[in-house]
């Protein structure tokens, strides 16, 4: 499978440049069926006619939780630890430098990171930049992680007694 990547049983590496170019089809003939530039495995379908820009956009709203990381990243590792004790296994993709160039801004909430240089790892809730791991434990030291995760159906909502 191109661009895809498994890493482990909880990972997913994801190659999102674009593949080269691919000789021109043969023409159609009545019996030959449709086919798709599409390849899925592992919950992910990839369009191989996709930017990387549009991948990461798609990716994004297509899971609740989804971090983009560096391979080998150890603060991935205690951001996965992290939602895994709350009870959210989030989708983990990891992006080559190329590609993390391609995530999108924090929001300007988060004005102590550079815009040349994008967080890795970025944790998006719900479609939204949460930021990288400082941001996170924010979110949670606040109190404020396990709402949002119960808001974008990524946690069953907490019965309170």
């Amino acid at each position: 499978m191109q661009g895809l990547r498994i890493c482990s049983t909880d990972v997913v590496q994801l190659d999102l440049t674009p593949p080269p170019s691919p000789p021109p089809p043969p023409p159609p003939s009545s019996s030959s069926s449709m086919s798709t530039n599409a390849i899925t495995g592992a919950g992910l379908s990839i369009d191989e006619e996709e930017s990387t820009e549009t991948r990461i956009q798609r990716l994004i709203s297509e899971h609740p939780v989804i971090i983009f990381s560096r391979p080998s990243c150890c603060m991935c590792h205690v951001m996965k630890k992290l939602l895994a004790t709350i009870g959210v296994h989030p989708t983990v993709i990891e992006l080559d430098d190329h590609e993390i160039a391609s995530l999108p801004q924090p929001s300007p909430a988060h004005d102590n990171l550079s815009s040349q240089n994008p967080p890795a790892p970025a944790v998006f809730i719900g479609g939204t930049c949460v930021g990288g791991l400082e941001s996170l434990v924010a979110l949670h030291l606040s109190g404020h992680l396990v709402q949002k995760l119960v808001e974008v159906g990524a946690l069953g909502a907490l019965v309170m007694a």
